[in-house]
């Protein structure tokens, strides 16, 4: 039986190519514009970029463009094969008329990033919808007189109809020539089959990478978030064509505005920083609650202070009843070191990587605000900034990342809250490790390499421990049947825990090596390690809360013993800094701070969703609080009062502060 024409291969071929040569020709275009755009602006390339560098940015631009491409290609694709079936001649209008459009905005965006980057020295970035809000007919005057308005856009719209006559003549002209076709038509049908299979699967593959970035799964997809891996801000920026640029600043916009915040009146603020400092609540200016003075050093000054922020590296390994899963040995040594001290009741200060880089350089905590986008977080370093406080000691302070410096603005982010230096994947080389990061060890190498003998505060971020899992590990020597025999039977063919549980003992591995070489060369220095955040894998399926969200605090180097911790310790991210200050600094040294010093009898933590102490755990937005032991089952009584004052005040300045700034006024939150 004949099919109707309507509905044969030939007519769903034809429907197809012209979405590929569309996707093909978007692609082109996006790669040409970059590589004009590099070599045109070459002159904001750093001296220390190379040919290997730009090479890079080229490739992981293109790759990233697939995705805009894509985009791009649906526009005019999906309107286009509805139409395939009904009138080729209205499809052909349909196709150059949207596509007309789309390279018109393509064009005079493209042209428009040239002064754009020379201004603000980014891709189009947030000031796209900040910018929104100034005076629009100076804007207007400012592009006609100093950009020259109707000369550029005149330009654009010239390149818009070249490149609209180039797609032009691609719809008309046939993917492959007529004998190709002819050729076809006289195959037996199971060479038929397989021509068109592979077809299929190309149109499969097609779709893939546009949705994935350059790749075929989101294991190793290239988004805005990781694409930034060069040592060079110039190309970076490049690397995002412009669609994808404009993407970036609508989400951090997005996010920008979502940071709404928290219900609280300054009359609550204020009487909850009295609460917090021990003292009436006298003063409007929230710095008047924070601010503390050191009780004096508990250690002789080390030479270098290393914070270790280890990517998913829970507590629950660390208890006693995995002890026999061979996956913490490193730092259950580094725990058991007489130079050591542990707290096992410590809680990330939110759900996320990001937030955990928040709250450990500016001592804030989560309180719904997102602080990588907001324009306050770059004018200055808050008050309760760690790196400016550690500069006042005389540490030349440094941070640390395994992955781009353009996730999560954290590059820009950290440098604005007073880090004097940022070093990312793009100042490593070309060093193993995944989309979202190098490999832990080669990490540390480079921060072995970077030190010397000037004091130095160093942070130090690693991602091995992060899907998609894929560190090689029986290349590293991780032995995996010795874990899989540890675990409960109906666990030991789950290979991707296996797998999981493997990426914990490698980034395990890597920091008690990178602790041990760090006192065997500079041996009066202080490291303290927690992980950024738990909640990814456990061992049993339901765990209970503290096995879920908890992670380990772990102090050690020249000075530190058991027990200098408090016997009832606990705490959260905003507790590292006011430690480590207390640890060092000397009688009377002032700091800022919200957390208090595990050091010095700090009992009680609190983050986005839940609170700790040594004893009990619970979530913070309970009325009344509901306390669960931490093994599971109801918990011991609390004070009440106590702990959601606590909350509520770290929660409350956390928000105010960072947001309106340290002068409570209630004219600034009126209208939220």
């Amino acid at each position: 039986m004949r099919l109707p024409r309507i509905l044969t291969w030939e007519k769903f071929y034809t429907g197809m190519t012209k979405g590929l040569k569309v996707y093909a020709f978007y692609l082109a275009v996006l790669s040409l514009f970059r590589v004009f755009f590099l070599l045109w602006m070459q002159e904001y390339m750093g001296a220390g970029s190379g040919v290997e560098d730009v090479w890079m940015a080229i490739s992981r631009g293109t790759r990233l463009s697939m995705q805009s491409a894509a985009c791009l290609t649906l526009v005019s694709f999906v309107p286009g094969l509805v139409l395939h079936y009904v009138s080729e001649r209205v499809e052909r209008v349909c196709y150059l008329a949207l596509n007309g459009v789309l390279l018109s905005a393509l064009s005079v965006l493209y042209v428009a990033s040239f002064p754009y980057y020379r201004q603000f020295h980014a891709n189009f970035n947030q000031m796209l919808f900040t910018g929104a809000n100034d005076d629009i007919e100076a804007l207007f005057w400012t592009m006609m007189q100093q950009y020259y308005l109707p000369v550029r856009l005149a330009g654009a719209l010239l390149l818009a109809f070249g490149l609209w006559c180039i797609l032009r003549v691609l719809l008309d002209r046939q993917l492959l020539p007529q004998g190709f076709y002819d050729g076809l038509r006289r195959l037996a049908l199971l060479p038929r089959l397989a021509v068109r299979g592979a077809f299929l699967w190309l149109c499969y593959i097609a779709v893939l990478l546009g949705i994935f970035g350059g790749a075929l799964g989101w294991q190793t997809a290239v988004d805005w978030e990781n694409a930034g891996v060069t040592k060079d801000d110039f190309l970076n920026e490049a690397i995002l064509d412009n669609p994808q640029a404009i993407y970036r600043a609508w989400q951090l916009n997005t996010r920008m505005l979502a940071c709404n915040g928290l219900d609280f009146t300054v009359e609550d603020i204020r009487s909850l920083g009295a609460v917090l400092a021990h003292r009436q609540p006298d003063s409007d200016d929230l710095t008047t609650y924070i601010t503390r003075q050191a009780q004096g050093a508990q250690i002789a000054k080390p030479s270098h202070v290393f914070v270790i922020v280890s990517e998913s590296f829970a507590n629950w390994p660390l208890l006693d009843r995995y002890k026999d899963i061979p996956i913490s040995s490193g730092m259950r040594s580094i725990i058991a070191e007489e130079d050591s001290d542990y707290c096992p009741t410590f809680l990330p200060n939110g759900a996320s990587t990001v937030s955990a880089v928040t709250g450990i350089v500016t001592g804030f905590a989560d309180a719904n605000l997102y602080l990588t986008t907001m324009p306050e977080s770059f004018a200055q370093p808050y008050p309760t900034a760690a790196a400016p406080q550690m500069e006042a000691l005389g540490y030349e302070t440094n941070f640390w990342y395994a992955g781009p410096a353009t996730w999560e603005r954290i590059g820009a982010f950290t440098q604005a809250q007073g880090f004097s230096h940022f070093y990312s994947r793009g100042d490593f080389g070309d060093v193993p490790g995944s989309v979202w990061g190098c490999e832990d060890e080669y990490l540390y190498a480079h921060v072995l390499d970077g030190l010397d003998d000037t004091p130095s505060f160093h942070v130090i971020l690693n991602a091995s421990n992060h899907s998609p899992y894929d560190v090689d590990l029986d290349s590293k020597g991780f032995d995996r049947e010795a874990v899989r025999e540890s675990l409960p039977p109906d666990h030991q063919n789950d290979e991707e825990l296996l797998k999981e549980l493997g990426h914990y003992w490698y980034a395990d591995r890597e920091m008690a090596k990178f602790v041990k070489e760090i006192k065997s060369r500079y041996p009066d220095s202080l490291i303290l390690i927690v992980g950024d955040h738990g909640d990814r894998y456990n061992i049993d399926k339901q765990p209970v809360t503290y096995e879920r969200y908890g992670i380990p605090f772990i102090l050690t180097g020249r000075g530190i013993h058991k027990g200098i911790l408090s016997p009832d310790a606990a705490g959260s991210q905003i507790d590292i800094m006011p430690t480590i200050l207390e640890l060092i600094a000397p009688q009377g040294h002032p700091y800022f701070a919200l957390g208090t010093s595990l050091t010095r009898g700090n009992s009680r933590g609190v983050n986005y969703g839940f609170w700790i102490t040594r004893s009990a755990i619970g979530k913070a937005d309970t009325v009344p609080l509901v306390t669960e032991s931490l093994t599971g089952g109801e918990g011991p009584a609390i004070d009440q009062q106590a702990m959601q004052d606590y909350i509520n005040a770290i929660r409350s300045i956390s928000w105010y502060l960072p947001k309106y700034g340290p002068i409570l006024d209630a004219e600034k939150i009126k209208d939220r």
